[in-house]
């Protein structure tokens, strides 16, 4: 497992770049994920403009103002943060500085680093606005196109994505919330997809509103980029080994160099036993959810049973010999399930994508999203590990049941605009 770059390039390279420390496994194919997502909605954006089916908006803006104290101000406090705590982390021996999410909210930091960045970044904002300064301020007419705001749409959804999230995965996880609301609600562990996706969807639909972008279209676009991010961020949640994982394949054990090897229903039963604490504090029973796969044997076994050794959350026991942080790996191997969502979501974008010039009714594209996202993460969940509500005699899981309501409301979504049989027209009249 690879919980920050710094272990991967270790692990590959050979070297010993302990800036790395900063760059975390999980947020790194997140921020890729993001990236993708942009690309792909902006291309959607733009061939939906090129057919005539989402218009430009004109805005009025002031051009050629001096530069304000309070811009100078601003920017100055930008970049002392960003020097005291970012670079200050790149070139900090202190040992809080092997976590960077406990260097970030704790004291350390370089002050030097601080101000020289903060006086960089005052400096830049003044020079940038004296050489648009005009003698006289005026007014002038800007025309914005949809695929100019993808920015902006993206760092929308980042922001209200990861509040949802958060707010989702405290309430799966009441227990550890109320024992330390704070911790949980800041660190960047633990976090529920369809929170982020419901949250950063409700933000969006706003903002669309408000600069009057067709909303059905805008879905439709980002069918395929939400897709894409979702399984592309999938590859962090493996590689760091976040806890998004599946449930035992008793099939499988773990030998003394953490690796896969084939087991037994004795084997089983002894691991469990000898590592009682541990499956105690984690299930509260030693009747421990677990089926047994076993995998074709000229594919690796790590493709359906995996340890997370060095996993970013230290869950599991301690591996022998391993000094720092992340020394935990799982008595048991579990299912890589981040791993097989990787695959189904880039298969499903791919689908998605060749079939996005066939649905001519706005929304429709995106009312078959829900429905493939919801199959797919209903179906995963089957051998995931998550709490489990008890309903009318019934245990789904959180993610369980969102994802039958994302197949129900995609459904009746597209059953409902195929009735109304709109289909796609220029200057976006069928776009709300």
């Amino acid at each position: 497992m690879y919980p920050n770059l710094y272990y991967a390039f270790k692990d590959l390279f050979g070297v010993d770049w302990k800036f790395l420390h900063f760059i975390n496994s999980f947020g790194f194919w997140v921020a890729i994920s993001f990236i993708l997502a942009a690309v792909v909605l902006g291309s959607e954006l733009k061939r939906k403009e090129g057919q005539g089916l989402l218009q430009a908006e004109d805005e009025i803006r002031v051009v050629g103002k001096p530069v304000s104290p309070g811009e100078i101000l601003t920017n100055f406090i930008l970049g002392f943060l960003l020097g005291y705590k970012i670079v200050g982390l790149f070139i900090s021996n202190a040992p809080v500085s092997q976590n960077p999410a406990d260097f970030i909210f704790s004291s350390e930091g370089n002050w030097a680093a601080g101000i020289g960045l903060g006086l960089l970044f005052a400096a830049m904002k003044w020079w940038e606005k004296n050489k648009q300064k005009l003698p006289q301020p005026e007014e002038r007419k800007i025309r914005i196109w949809p695929h100019d705001r993808v920015g902006d749409i993206i760092i929308l959804g980042a922001i209200f994505g990861f509040v949802g999230a958060k707010i989702f995965n405290s309430l799966e996880t009441w227990d550890d919330f109320v024992k330390n609301p704070i911790e949980s609600l800041i660190s960047f562990s633990g976090l529920t997809y369809y929170g982020g996706l419901i949250c950063a969807a409700l933000a969006i639909w706003y903002f669309a509103r408000k600069h009057k972008i067709g909303f059905w279209h805008l879905n439709d676009a980002a069918a395929p980029a939400l897709i894409l991010a979702y399984g592309t961020g999938r590859i962090g949640c493996q590689t760091a080994g976040d806890g998004d994982w599946g449930i035992i394949n008793s099939a499988y054990a773990v030998d003394a160099n953490l690796k896969t090897i084939a087991g037994s229903a004795d084997n089983f039963h002894a691991v469990i036993s000898r590592n009682s604490e541990f499956y105690l504090s984690q299930f509260g029973s030693l009747n421990v959810e677990h089926l047994a796969v076993k995998g074709p044997s000229f594919l690796p076994n790590w493709l359906f049973a995996y340890s997370y050794p060095h996993n970013v959350i230290s869950e599991g026991i301690k591996i022998p010999g391993c000094m720092g942080p992340y020394c935990s790996y799982l008595p048991l191997p579990v299912f890589p399930t981040p791993f097989y969502e990787t695959i189904m979501c880039v298969g499903l974008f791919l689908l998605i994508w060749s079939l996005r010039k066939k649905f001519k009714i706005p929304g429709t594209l995106f009312a078959f999203y829900l429905v493939l996202n919801g199959i797919e993460r209903f179906f995963i969940e089957k051998i995931r590990v998550n709490t489990r509500y008890s309903i009318f005699g019934f245990h789904p899981t959180q993610a369980e049941i969102i994802s039958s309501l994302l197949i129900i409301t995609g459904g009746v979504l597209y059953f409902v605009l195929k009735s109304k049989g709109k289909t796609m027209v220029p200057n976006g009249q069928s776009a709300e």
